[in-house]
């Protein structure tokens, strides 16, 4: 038992640091575009890759537990301790410049859109996911990102000269560095995420608790760790840095309801064959229904356009109901 779980933990630390050198690569090269659509995509798309990497390496052993598991648990825990440690950040001292509150009124588009593919990703688990299902996420994923692309091109104003120009040089300083973080944090992600799985398979057969329950608790450390270093810096800038970290809350959290379970199901079909199907379980029906009530209360906040350090620890308190419920739904 103490093999598997220095095994589990080594790998662990090695998708942490990796993670911190994908972000680190993911918001230098964001500085070229401008905030709500950074935090929206680029982002958003890199802070998901350590997912991508665990829910891969899951589908090719056949642990769809731990995959579709892996992707709940980063629902539960950014859009409750994620969005909670942001908002503590934000509205006090810990924070260069202190908000009573931040502005989300401009987020509607991603609150509307996250409540919709929660709710068609758990709809359609009612029967398990095949490949028709990977086909409805990829299309909303691709809806998702065009209307983003869309308002940005909308919302973006020309930059004087001198800043286009301060921006460009700034861009070509950056531009090497940023790419090597990148590449390294990605190779890194990819290499530690299949002995993860196993290590993490491993630790559930000897404490005898299910892989469900430990994927949607522990996974998420590790693969919500760019996002969760990204929020922490920008939330520590004020307002602008804020609302970029909301973006990149709600955007990823999309791109879990849709693109990571696109990926999902197309890693099962391509390592299973065509028609892998991802089946229903109890404890996954169970752990669906759960996250998808949890992010609908977590965003009422949201739809009320301001969030302050009352929101940061009432997110705190639904965090710790979730875990709680961990114990409970095997037992269901």
């Amino acid at each position: 038992m103490a093999d598997n779980i220095l095994f589990l933990f080594g790998w662990l630390g090695e998708l942490v640091f990796a993670s911190w050198l994908l972000s680190s690569g993911a918001e230098h090269l964001a500085e070229r575009w401008g905030g709500r659509f950074v935090g929206r995509t680029l982002l958003s798309i890199a802070t998901t890759l350590p997912e991508i990497g665990i829910v891969v390496a899951a589908a090719k052993d056949g642990s769809y537990g731990t995959a579709i598991g892996s992707a709940l648990g980063s629902n539960l825990l950014m859009m409750t301790l994620g969005l909670a440690i942001m908002l503590i950040i934000a509205t006090t001292r810990l924070s260069k410049a202190p908000q009573k509150f931040i502005d989300v009124k401009e987020f509607k588009l991603d609150k509307i859109f996250l409540v919709i593919t929660a709710v068609v990703g758990a709809l359609l688990f009612i029967d398990g996911y095949t490949v028709l299902d990977g086909i409805v996420f990829a299309v909303l994923f691709s809806v998702y990102l065009l209307i983003a692309f869309s308002e940005m091109k909308k919302e973006r104003q020309a930059p004087l000269e001198k800043d286009l120009h301060d921006t460009q040089v700034k861009s070509k300083k950056h531009f090497t560095r940023a790419m090597v973080l990148f590449v390294a944090g990605t190779a890194g992600i990819f290499v530690g995420a299949e002995p993860f799985v196993h290590a993490l398979e491993g630790v559930s057969v000897d404490l005898g608790v299910s892989v469900v329950v430990l994927a949607v608790i522990v996974s998420p450390i590790a693969g919500e760790m760019p996002e969760k270093i990204s929020m922490i810096l920008l939330a520590r800038k004020g307002a602008s840095g804020a609302s970029i970290a909301v973006a990149n809350v709600l955007g990823s959290k999309i791109l879990n309801n849709t693109l990571l379970l696109s990926v999902a199901i197309f890693a099962a079909m391509s390592y299973q064959g065509f028609t892998a199907k991802i089946q229903n379980t109890p404890l996954l029906e169970n752990q669906m229904i759960l996250v998808t009530v949890i992010t609908i209360v977590a965003l009422i906040p949201m739809f009320k356009n301001k969030l302050g350090l009352k929101s940061g620890i009432m997110l705190l308190v639904l965090y710790a109901v979730g875990i709680g419920m961990q114990f409970i739904l095997p037992s269901l």
